[in-house]
């Protein structure tokens, strides 16, 4: 049967700082090695053999991946890293405390900027600190300057088409350590959720997200392996 697991990074330094992080390449935290740590402790325990695994190209995710696999006693699985499951990219939020945006711009706007499917936030000036264009990992890559969920989305997918999906369907355990948005695309995709729907879907940190697939990739089963930190999932078939 198809199996993925789907893996959010653990906290980050930006995240316990409150900022809009998107691509910056930012570390962990100790709380985050440890999620990350407990995440592949479930894996194990579970009794899960993952056949190969997918993450971004930051760090966060990475390392969470690299923690995860260690502690599952599978670090040998082969692994790709791919910038198309990144983060979000907030733009011109990017390296901004999120509670003093919204008392700049008031917490109605800032709300829509976060959580709304098709509105992005104001682009990213070009030639800033947080230009990414010539960083060596986007090398020959249309880069975007802000994303919206939806936009997000828009790049994942062909990705997921082209190098994940054909693998599930081969009968595959992959395992997607990735980020909040980019896991949301993903769970869009399979369930089938509407634009609003996805609006409301939290997935949290370092808590894998077990989906069990029939032979059209369409979710049988769903459930988080630390059931004390789950949240609530869409419907499966």
């Amino acid at each position: 049967m198809p199996t993925l697991i789907l893996l959010r990074h653990g906290q980050s330094q930006w995240n316990l700082e409150d900022r809009f992080t998107g691509w910056v390449d930012v570390d962990l935290t100790a709380e985050g090695e440890a999620q990350a740590k407990k995440g592949g402790e479930l894996i194990k325990a579970a009794g899960l053999q993952i056949d190969r695994a997918y993450t971004s190209v930051l760090t966060r995710a990475i390392r969470t991946l690299w923690l995860a696999l260690t502690a599952a006693g599978q670090v040998f699985v082969p692994e790709t890293k791919d910038w198309r499951l990144n983060e979000r990219h907030y733009g011109g939020l990017t390296g901004l405390n999120k509670t003093e945006t919204a008392a700049k711009h008031g917490d109605d706007q800032v709300k829509v900027w976060r959580r709304s499917y098709d509105v992005p936030p104001p682009p990213l000036a070009p030639g800033g600190e947080f230009d990414f264009a010539k960083d060596r990992r986007y090398a020959g890559a249309v880069l975007p300057d802000t994303e919206s969920l939806k936009t997000t989305l828009d790049r994942v997918q062909p990705y997921w088409d082209a190098e994940i999906a054909p693998h599930l369907k081969a009968g595959e355990t992959l395992l997607v350590a990735a980020h909040g948005n980019s896991l949301r695309a993903i769970v869009k995709l399979l369930f089938g959720l509407s634009d609003e729907g996805v609006i409301g879907v939290e997935i949290p940190t370092g808590n894998p997200l077990l989906i069990e697939l029939d032979a059209n990739l369409k979710p049988v089963s769903a459930r988080y392996l630390d059931e004390a930190r789950a949240t609530a999932l869409p419907p499966t078939a």
